[in-house]
Order: structure tokens, then C-alpha cells, then sequence
């Protein structure tokens, strides 16, 4: 006996094939306005090299990155941050990384310095920083850029201590230190130098990074890992 064959008549449903289609997510595009977990599905279902961010509810897509306006103050501010890790164990830096704030915001700050133990952030099973880190850094195009306004707000309403704004039209740079709940500026000394109140010993000269002198940036930097501040930071982290 030969069995026959099974076939479907064209017009008639086939009980094997489903009728739900994928789901097609929307892309990103700035100006949405969107809940952190929907952030989140559509982030994660645009091309890798997409960088976005959530702040106060609205989305921002990043534009391309120029070298001058961007790349360059970003791998200044990099190399002098970078020298304060390698030098300070138990803090940790992070380029590009996204922060999940609260429900509104999830920014991806150029930069952040956060406390590995003890501190205000954690890292979360799916390995991002969650909470406040103690330092964020931002390069922004003018002093009109939303680094200075929506997310100035947002991390200071969330505890972000310090907050480094480098606005390159203006070659202006901001240091901010959170303090009663508002941010005020931190001011250079008579020498010329800015030193964080939450990382003993992360000294700026701020003249010499502005003008492009790093070695000098550096030169200062050093001359707070010297100081007994830093040595006292640091024995106070190992005891964490």
C-alpha cells in the first residue's frame, strides 16, 4: 500500500505554519520618548555600533564623532584619568559606558570613576553600572549641548558627586561638586589647580589641558598622587 502524500490545498491553513510574524521593533531616533525598559528593546536591537542615550525620558542618538570637537579632548581626558587608576587600587574607570540611572534616565557618559567597594554604584548581573558613579565626564560641543542642562540635572538629582564638563566651542571646562543637593564649580587655586573633593589626590591643571600642554596635566597629577591626601585614600580603600 502506498501512503499518500500529505499536501495542503493553496488557500487553506497549514496547521504546522504559525501566523505570527516576528515582531518588528522600532529604531531609535532622537527626540523619542520612551520608558527605560523600551529603551533598552529598541537599544538593543539596533546595529552594534549605535551609541544612545535616555535622559529625563528623551532619547539621543549620537552623531558621528569628529576628531578635534571629540576624539582628541576624549583621549586627553582618558590619559589623565587613566594615570589616576593605575595609581589609586579600588577605584574603577569606564569609557562608554552605559549607567542605568533611574527610570528615566540611561545615559552613556564619555567617562565615569567610580568606587569598586562602598561607593553609590554596583555593576548589575547583565554588566551594566547601575547607580550613581562617583564622577562623570562629558565632552559637549557648546555650553548650549544638553550635557549642561537635562543631564547636568539628572545626575545631580541622582547623586552623581562630581560632574567634568570639557565644551570645546568655548574651550571652557567645568568641574561641578555636589553639594546641599545643587552643584557648585569647583575653582582652580592660586596655581592653577583644581583638586576633586571626593578622589583625593585627582589634581587638573586646568590652564595646561586647555592650552594642550598633557605633559604638563600629567606633571601636576603626580604631584597629587604624592601627597599624603592620595596615600591616605588609598590605605582607606584597601581596608574596604
Amino acid at each position: 500500500m502506498i501512503a499518500e502524500a500529505s499536501t495542503v490545498k493553496r488557500g487553506t491553513a497549514n496547521p504546522n505554519i504559525s501566523d505570527e510574524r516576528p515582531e518588528r521593533i522600532p529604531p531609535l531616533e532622537s527626540g523619542d520618548r520612551l520608558s527605560r525598559p523600551e529603551f533598552e528593546r529598541r537599544y538593543c536591537a539596533m546595529p552594534p555600533d549605535t551609541q544612545a542615550e535616555l535622559i529625563e525620558g528623551v532619547v539621543y542618538v549620537a552623531s558621528p564623532v569628529r576628531l578635534a570637537h571629540h576624539g582628541k579632548p576624549h583621549a586627553v581626558l582618558m590619559a589623565w584619568l587613566t594615570a589616576y587608576w593605575l595609581a589609586t587600587p579600588g577605584v574603577e574607570l569606564a569609557d562608554n559606558t552605559t549607567v542605568r540611572l533611574d527610570g528615566d534616565n540611561e545615559p552613556q557618559p564619555d567617562i565615569l570613576l567610580r568606587l569598586e567597594r562602598g561607593g553609590q554604584s554596583w555593576v548589575s548581573e547583565d554588566d551594566y553600572v547601575a547607580g550613581a558613579p562617583e564622577l562623570a565626564v562629558e565632552t559637549a560641543a557648546s555650553s548650549a549641548a544638553y550635557d549642561l542642562h537635562d543631564k547636568k540635572t539628572a545626575y545631580r538629582r541622582n547623586g552623581v558627586q562630581e560632574y567634568i564638563v570639557w565644551q570645546m566651542a568655548e574651550n571652557k571646562l567645568n568641574w561641578f561638586w555636589l553639594c546641599g543637593g545643587e552643584y557648585v564649580a569647583l575653582e582652580a587655586d592660586e596655581i592653577g589647580i583644581i583638586r576633586s573633593k571626593v578622589f583625593p589626590g585627582l589634581w587638573l591643571d586646568v590652564s595646561a589641558l586647555l592650552t594642550g600642554n598633557l605633559r604638563q596635566a600629567i606633571a601636576s597629577l603626580q604631584q597629587g598622587l604624592d601627597s599624603p591626601e592620595h596615600a591616605a585614600f588609598v590605605e582607606q580603600l584597601s581596608l574596604q
